[in-house]
């Protein structure tokens, strides 16, 4: 359960002002139909996030202990420096695949921001880290999940009110702590 609790904390905090949350915001404006966006942030979060669970559980097999624990400790470190930049939207983000209708350019238009982004990358990292990664990915897609749904309902008057700053430092310090851990070989969750 510590890997879902974690997971899911972790991104939800990071997913906070996150190029992929200002894509909630702005497909709901663009799209006005909360449900199928929400359904495709659904489906392209559990895709997205399981292909990086799977990698993350791949790595593990792959390198030894002691490789594995710099891995993902000098992971954790680099993710509390990432999160500490502000993500922007590119215009072409949300302009790909309208022709698909709502769900379908959602799906699309979301699997393709969320690839090589933060909490893509973060959940390689806890998946590789944590002994169960499909907690690790049902945590981190709950995290996605808490942080851009409130984002379709309430759109752009919601973020102006939330110390994006005081967030991403949060989060930053909660990879940087995990990095830390990690690497001096302190278990932070209750696994085998």
């Amino acid at each position: 359960m510590e890997a879902l609790f974690t997971s899911m904390g972790v991104v939800a905090l990071a997913e906070i002002g996150d190029k992929t949350q200002l894509l909630a915001f702005v497909l709901a404006a663009r799209f006005k139909k909360p449900l199928p966006i929400i359904a495709a942030i659904l489906c392209a979060t559990l895709v997205n996030h399981g292909l990086a669970g799977a990698l993350g559980a791949w790595i593990t097999s792959m390198l030894t202990p002691e490789v594995l624990r710099w891995v993902v400790g000098v992971s954790f470190l680099g993710m509390a420096v990432w999160t500490m930049i502000p993500d922007k939207i590119e215009d072409e983000e949300t302009h790909v695949a309208n022709h698909l209708g709502v769900f379908g350019a959602t799906l699309v238009t979301f699997f393709l921001a969320e690839t090589g982004d933060k909490t893509q990358i973060a959940t390689v990292a806890m998946a590789a880290h944590f002994p169960n990664p499909l907690m690790v990915v049902i945590g981190t897609t709950l995290g996605m999940l808490i942080a851009d749904v409130p984002a379709v309902f309430v759109g752009d008057r919601f973020s102006k009110k939330i110390p994006m700053k005081l967030v991403h430092s949060i989060a930053a310090v909660i990879f940087a702590i995990m990095g830390v851990l990690t690497l001096f070989k302190v278990d932070f969750y209750l696994g085998n």
